[in-house]
Parts: structure tokens; C-alpha cells; sequence
């Protein structure tokens, strides 16, 4: 057994950033990296909107360079997924891979959360070469090309309402015969010029030589009127949510109806005593690196306080 006054769950922006500040303030944190450092943000191929890096730069790099400066401070790294948690006795215990059990009088977590995907293999195939889950991470490669968004809900049409004022065409594929959005959001998709919305439209395959160039369609999937339709696309957008990677702690701190964790307004502070919660876990809205690592320094800041409290 490992104890330590900070562990810190998940290596993505949040996690690293939790860490440098946790390190600075002589806590000694240890991080569990978990299956992949980076998450979601390697999934794209050049990151342009994170500040310091005026040329942009590699998801890779830029999640190593993270690594190395909380490296620097004394951040002990362990390779591993947590398996199980027990916040409820006292001591925080995490287990990693079922053997090694860790004790913490802080945690933070950062473990993220997932796109949901079509589950078309072509998905895969086409990953960070023209298939995106974040239009605002994205949609500038797009400029002036001709792109699609899946889904029919506000996240989709907000998704569409962005990506028009960046690309000459936006498709807007919805599987049902209407939107689920927001009046609002529906009028802002239905009456912009740039946006034409497939309805009653199911995405078979995306095809292309080393990206995408184009979608094939099915209209009506099941009726007599079912037709195969081809668009051509540089660009696929996925809109149809995301799912966090909570599912660690149900029953052991507080979500919300879709798992995102709950934080106690304005801070990282879960329902439970020295848990923190920081980056896309706790964040259905925004989803972006910046916000990620800034959530990250607010839990390590309030994790700090609530040590020295005791």
C-alpha cells in the first residue's frame, strides 16, 4: 500500500495540470495515466486553439510537454487503469489494476469522457483524418469545404450554426424526420443558406483515399422508398454526445442523470470531503484542452487548501 496527500486519475489536460500545481506546492501528487495520455485529444491531428503554441502542435507533444514540466516538480507517474475506488470509509483508497491499492487524503479526477460514434468501421478508419467529435476544435481545417454534422439536436445545430460561418456547405444528417433542438436552434439551422439538413438519412459508410471525401447515405432505411445517396464531404462531424468516463464512481460520489460529476458551484469540490473532480468529466459544456487544464489548476489550488484545513 502507497499513500500519498494527492492522487490525481486520468493524464489529459486537466490531469497534468492538476499535477504541475500539486507538485509546486510540495504535495508530492502521484498520477494514474490510465489507457491513453492525451484522450480525446488524440484523436485530432494538429491542436491551433491552445495558447503558447502559435504554429499549432501535435496532441503527442503537446501532452508530453505537459508531462515532462510536472515531471519536473516531482509528480510520480504510475502506468495503469484504476479499477476500483472506496471514498466511503475515511481514507480515499484507489486500486490499479486490481493489485497495487493506493491511499490519498485528496484526490482529483480527470479521467474525461468519449464521443459517441456511429459505430461504422469507417469511423475508425478515417479518425483524425476528416472525422471529428469537436467542430470547435476542428471546424478551421474546414475553411471554405464542404462538410457534414451527425445528429439533430442543439448540440448538433450548434455544432452546424458554427461550422457554416466557417465552410461553404454544412449537411446536417438526422436520422429522424425532424430536429430535436431547441426551436431556437432549429430556425437558426433551417433558415441559414449554407446548411442543407438530410432528413430521415443514415450514414452507411465514409470513403476517400487516406481521408474523407465523401459519405454514403441511406434515406429511409427499411421503407419501399429506401434509397442509397453519396455526398461528397471533406469533413465529418460527429454531434451525437458524449459520454463520461465516471462510471469508476457511481455510487461513490454525486452525478448527474447523464454521469457528468457534480461540483459544487463555482469550484472542483465533489459531495465528498477531499475528492476534486476537473476537466471533461465534470464538463458537459465546453469540452476544450483550455478549459480542461484551467478546472485542473482549480483542483489542485482547492486541494492544497482543503490539506492545510487539516
Amino acid at each position: 500500500m502507497t499513500h500519498t496527500e494527492c492522487l490525481i486519475i486520468g493524464s489529459g489536460p486537466a490531469g497534468y495540470t492538476a499535477a504541475i500545481y500539486a507538485a509546486r506546492a510540495n504535495h508530492n501528487p502521484i498520477l494514474i495515466e490510465g489507457p491513453q495520455m492525451g484522450g480525446q485529444l488524440m484523436t485530432t491531428t494538429v491542436v491551433e486553439n491552445f495558447p503558447g503554441y502559435p504554429d499549432g502542435v501535435e496532441p503527442f507533444q503537446m501532452m508530453d510537454d505537459l508531462r515532462r514540466q510536472a515531471e519536473r516538480f516531482g509528480t510520480q507517474f504510475v502506468s495503469g487503469i484504476v479499477t476500483k475506488v472506496d471514498f466511503m470509509h475515511g481514507e480515499h483508497h484507489i486500486w490499479v489494476e486490481d493489485t497495487d491499492e493506493y491511499t490519498a487524503d485528496t484526490v482529483i479526477i480527470a479521467t474525461g469522457a468519449s464521443a459517441r460514434y456511429l459505430g461504422i468501421p469507417s469511423e475508425d478508419t478515417y479518425r483524425g483524418h476528416g472525422v471529428s467529435a469537436c467542430a470547435t476544435c476542428d471546424g478551421f481545417f474546414y475553411r471554405k469545404k464542404t462538410v457534414a454534422v451527425v445528429g439533430g439536436g442543439d448540440t448538433a445545430c450548434e455544432e452546424a450554426t458554427y461550422l457554416a460561418g466557417l465552410c461553404e456547405k454544412v449537411y446536417l444528417i438526422v436520422r429522424k424526420p425532424f430536429l430535436r433542438a431547441s426551436e431556437i436552434m432549429q430556425q437558426r439551422v433551417l433558415n441559414n443558406p449554407k446548411i442543407e439538413v438530410l432528413f430521415e438519412h443514415n450514414t452507411l459508410t465514409l470513403t476517400g483515399e487516406g481521408k474523407v471525401e465523401g459519405a454514403d447515405l441511406i434515406y429511409r432505411k427499411g421503407e419501399p422508398d429506401e434509397t442509397i445517396r453519396h455526398i461528397d464531404i471533406n469533413g465529418f462531424f460527429l454531434a451525437i454526445g458524449h459520454h463520461p468516463n465516471t462510471q469508476l464512481f457511481r455510487g461513490q460520489i454525486e452525478l448527474d442523470e447523464e454521469g457528468f460529476i457534480r461540483t459544487v458551484s463555482g469550484t472542483q469540490a465533489t459531495n465528498l470531503a477531499g475528492i476534486f473532480a476537473a476537466g471533461d468529466c465534470a464538463d458537459p459544456h465546453y469540452r476544450q484542452a483550455i478549459v480542461a487544464a484551467g478546472s485542473g489548476c482549480k483542483a489542485a489550488i482547492e486541494a492544497d487548501k482543503y490539506l492545510k484545513s487539516k
